[in-house]
């Protein structure tokens, strides 16, 4: 059957098959590298997972600090999501601020890129995944969040970041 069809779609003594059929008759798909490759790229920018130790995220309000890396979700075995506390690490700061480059904080995730369903059926996600750094008594330390802020936070409790926030998505 292979042979016939090669036959019938050969066209000056070459085959328009000839990269899918092994020598021996057998179908074969092997795809090239770079296609491989093009594929598990696209793979990995579409896979949005929960945030989870060693994720590292952006800080939005001007409490000093820039970026911070999770240690640990405090709800969930899986990882934490939109509005969820986090227990983490400053990696970079600017100077003078409030927090110093290797201070532990706690921080309420304000932007996820995992998206999240709502109640009228719709779902929310970001570009990247963002968080408002907190107090011990769970306040936000700086003054202003940068940036839309989900009204998710509603529900958990984050009055106080829905009020600083300049846009609400």
């Amino acid at each position: 059957m292979a042979a016939n069809l090669t036959s019938n779609l050969s066209r000056g003594g070459r085959s328009l098959l000839s990269g899918l059929i092994n020598g021996n008759g057998s179908s074969l798909l092997r795809p090239t590298c770079e296609t491989t490759r093009n594929h598990l790229h696209a793979q990995l920018q579409q896979q949005r997972t929960f945030i989870q130790m060693r994720t590292k995220l952006n800080v939005v309000d001007n409490s000093g600090a820039k970026q911070v890396m999770c240690i640990q979700a405090l709800r969930g075995k899986k990882g934490a999501r939109l509005g969820d506390i986090i227990v983490a690490s400053v990696k970079e700061a600017r100077p003078g601020g409030k927090v110093k480059k290797g201070d532990v904080v706690r921080a309420v995730i304000v932007r996820a890129a995992m998206q999240r369903g709502r109640c009228d059926g719709s779902e929310v996600k970001f570009d990247d995944n963002a968080v408002v750094i907190l107090n011990k008594q769970g306040e936000p330390i700086g003054t202003r969040v940068f940036g839309p802020v989900p009204h998710e936070l509603r529900q958990k409790k984050h009055l106080k970041i829905l009020t600083m926030a300049e846009h609400l998505a």
